[in-house]
């Protein structure tokens, strides 16, 4: 079964204006981090939002980032 990448963005802070990147695939959480995608531990933060492909596409071109690491989230076994 091909299983769905969910993004999220966690909330505003003052290290995060603009949140971060959280992407959800296969009931595990990987947050956006500067040597790509790192696995959560736990639940996913409280007050992350589901945002769409395209929103998620708009905050890596905001905050700099290639768009092809959407694409690279790591796959669950």
């Amino acid at each position: 079964m091909n299983t769905m990448t969910r993004f999220l963005r966690t909330e505003q802070t003052m290290a995060f204006p603009h949140g971060r990147l959280i992407a959800s695939h296969g009931g595990v959480n990987f947050v956006l981090a500067p040597d790509g995608w790192d696995r959560l531990a736990g639940e996913r933060p409280r007050h992350a939002v589901l945002v769409s492909r395209e929103d998620a596409e708009d905050w890596c071109e905001r905050e700099g980032w290639d768009l092809h690491l959407l694409d690279e989230v790591p796959a669950t076994s």
